[in-house]
Formats: structure tokens, C-alpha cells, sequence
């Protein structure tokens, strides 16, 4: 495998990045991303990926997505959401061109020790945009979702997050104050730098299980001391 090449764990969650080109607005109006959740939802089925976290901003979307059984989903999923998007917009627009930048970053995730720390990380984007005061105040994350504001079916409840509690009550509720949990010192920069340069987010122990699991070597180059497992 090049070196170059983009690493993708099956049966694995990844935090994605997606960035408009030149940075330039992807989501205007709310249709726009009303449609870009519409092929979210119809391709995630399609290809038996699983969603655990979104959150649409105005020129980037930050996606958490397991692609199952078949690494190759993950891609064919970017590709048809993107694809669609960039139609979409160009016809409403009267515009041609391409809307996102070349290539979508991601970060295989360690999910024992930081599923639900990207998914919060996702989440918290408008509040440290300073568009919201409260994550689950702004309508196109899954933190409404997740936090018993509004209810969307299609959405994937991940391992960790059903332990919170027995209900779904109890569920929204506890991760409701982990939203609002003091964040350690360096996660946030981990996990952004491992999605920055396509790496791992998680503890060397992960990085060796998936060394093993490939059949070659990797390294986490340069990345801050990983938070203790619980």
C-alpha cells in the first residue's frame, strides 16, 4: 500500500472532515442541508455504514461513520454524498465547478478510548464557532438527536453511548453533562492533528492492534500524549 494511501479500518469508526474548495460556503440555505442529511441518510443504508455523529457547518461537515464489513463503503459513501451535493448545488446555483476541496480527511478511531470524545468534538464545533452557546441549540448535528431534543430515526447509537444509561431518557441525559464536562488537556488537538494527517485517534496500544490487524507498521507522528483508558 503507498504510503500516500488513505487508511481505512473495517468494522472501525472514523472521524471525517469534508471542507468546501477554497474553503468557500457548501450550506447557504436550509434545504442545502436538509439535502446533504436526505443522501446521508439513503447511502449510509444502502452500504451498511453506520452514522454516530454529524454536524453540518456553513463551509465543512464532520462526520463519524463506522463503514461495517467493507472498507471500500466508506469511500463509495463520500463520493455519492459529495457527488450529489455538488449537482445539487450547481443546478440551484446555475453554477458549475467543484464544491468540495480535493480530497475528504479522516482518522480511524480508537473506540474504547475516544468514540464518544470525537463524537463530542464533532458536536461542540458551533459552540467554539461561537454560533450557539449550547451544542444541542443548533439544528444540523446529531447532538439534538442524541440529546433528546428531537428524534431521528436513522441515526446509529453507538456501544458507549447506550451505556450511559438503561433509557433513552437516561442516555440523553448523561450525555448531555459529558457535552458539558470540562475537556482534557491535549484531546482536542489529538484528535484534530489525527484527522489532519490521516492518522490514527487513539493510545499506542491501539496503533499496535492495527499494525497487527494490516499486516504492516504505523506510527502516530507527532501526537500529543493520548488520554488514559477508563
Amino acid at each position: 500500500m503507498p504510503r500516500h494511501a488513505r487508511l481505512i479500518i473495517n468494522d472501525c469508526p472514523h472521524h471525517i472532515i469534508q471542507r468546501g474548495h477554497n474553503r468557500q460556503v457548501v450550506f447557504a440555505r436550509d434545504d442545502d442541508y436538509r439535502y446533504y442529511l436526505e443522501t446521508l441518510q439513503e447511502w449510509k443504508s444502502k452500504l451498511g455504514c453506520k452514522v454516530y455523529s454529524y454536524c453540518l457547518m456553513t463551509n465543512h461537515v464532520h462526520l463519524v461513520i463506522d463503514p461495517g464489513s467493507q472498507v471500500e463503503n466508506l469511500s463509495l459513501l463520500m463520493k455519492r454524498i459529495a457527488g450529489r451535493q455538488t449537482r445539487y448545488i450547481n443546478t440551484m446555483e446555475n453554477r458549475s465547478g467543484s464544491l468540495w476541496e480535493g480530497r475528504f480527511k479522516s482518522s480511524p478511531i480508537s473506540a474504547n478510548e475516544y468514540l464518544l470524545a470525537c463524537c463530542r468534538y464533532v458536536e461542540l464545533n458551533p459552540v467554539r464557532a461561537g454560533m450557539v452557546e449550547e451544542p444541542w441549540q443548533y439544528p444540523w448535528s446529531s447532538c439534538q438527536e442524541k440529546t433528546g431534543e428531537k428524534e431521528l430515526s436513522w441515526l446509529d447509537a453507538d456501544p458507549f453511548y447506550l451505556s450511559l444509561g438503561k433509557t433513552p431518557e437516561e442516555q440523553a441525559k448523561k450525555y448531555q453533562q459529558w457535552l458539558s464536562e470540562t475537556i482534557q488537556d491535549g484531546e482536542l488537538v489529538l484528535i484534530r492533528e489525527a484527522t489532519q494527517r490521516g492518522q490514527l485517534t487513539g493510545s499506542r496500544k491501539f496503533e499496535q492492534e492495527i499494525s497487527k490487524k494490516i499486516g504492516r507498521r504505523i506510527e502516530l507522528r507527532g501526537q500529543g500524549r493520548p488520554k488514559k483508558e477508563k
